[in-house]
């Protein structure tokens, strides 16, 4: 299936990172979150990306225009430096489409113009570029086909300080408890449509807003509950705790390197702020 990225948003919460390039640039180590997102989709053998760009497209076009291999890549160098021999190529079988969607166009515009790249797909997947999780993305699609559901995304439960607050009709607190533990879902950005999905997109709407609550309407709209790993690079917090998860080599989200077949490996990390390890709750995009 071909996967779509929004890329054009502007990261106001990641300003001291992001003000000369756009949020999916913003480094994981020595490489931009967008490629930690792409390589998850690889890894499960969907390769064909339609990038939705927009403000400073130009640095997401030069990043692949002059991918560092070397950087990326095992190699072997001889000759004083004059011959490098790449021993693998992370990219290579990789199908980029760029496509400019303008600067202050929103998710559902962003979508709309790159339809014509998705005729005769009849499923694809969609993701906002800054989020990681370790989710088995098979399960999703086996989630959508048996519901016939013509949207359907990963939710999450968010890991923020904030309490949630039921109260009385006369403004008394009946319950406090935090968020964490709360059975509240968010929208986690990885998302599943079916091509019919345009039918309910028109010119000027939102994915969310004015897309997602006429799907709801028509009860086509489904998600999946995940409680494992999840992160948002949304806020300069969220940037630090990814920072230090790599440090110590942490990083549930590359399914690539360890596969499916070790769940123990980072098991000693699980919950260590609250209920789950998601990083943030918001998605201005």
């Amino acid at each position: 299936m071909k996967v779509v990225l929004f890329c054009g948003g502007f990261g106001t919460r990641l300003r001291d990172y992001s003000e000369s390039i756009p949020k999916p640039m913003v480094r994981l180590g020595y490489r931009p979150i967008l490629w930690h997102v792409m390589r998850y989709y690889a890894h499960f053998g969907h390769k064909d990306f339609i990038l939705c760009l927009g403000w400073k497209a130009d640095a997401i076009k030069e990043y692949f225009l002059n991918y560092d291999e070397c950087l990326s890549n095992d190699f072997v160098l001889s000759d004083g430096g004059r011959d490098i021999k790449l021993l693998d190529n992370d990219i290579q079988d990789w199908n980029i489409t760029f496509v400019d969607t303008g600067t202050k166009a929103n998710v559902g515009q962003r979508l709309l113009r790159v339809k014509k790249h998705l005729e005769g797909e009849e499923m694809f997947f969609a993701n906002y570029s800054d989020g990681l999780t370790d989710f088995h993305l098979p399960e999703l699609v086996d989630f959508a086909t048996e519901r016939d559901a013509v949207g359907s995304f990963l939710a999450v439960q968010p890991n923020q300080t904030f309490h949630t607050v039921l109260i009385g009709d006369q403004g008394e607190v009946r319950a406090i408890e935090p968020i964490s533990t709360s059975d509240t879902w968010i929208d986690g950005g990885y998302f599943l449509f079916r091509n019919k999905i345009f039918d309910y997109l028109e010119d000027g709407d939102d994915l969310v807003h004015e897309c997602f609550s006429k799907l709801i309407a028509a009860e086509r709209l489904h998600a999946y509950k995940y409680d494992g790993f999840w992160g948002c690079m949304d806020t300069h917090k969220d940037k630090q705790r990814f920072d230090e998860m790599y440090s110590r080599g942490e990083t549930p989200w590359e399914v690539w390197d360890r596969g499916q077949d070790d769940p123990q490996k980072f098991l000693h990390w699980k919950n260590p702020y609250g209920k789950h390890d998601s990083l943030s709750n918001s998605h201005p995009r």
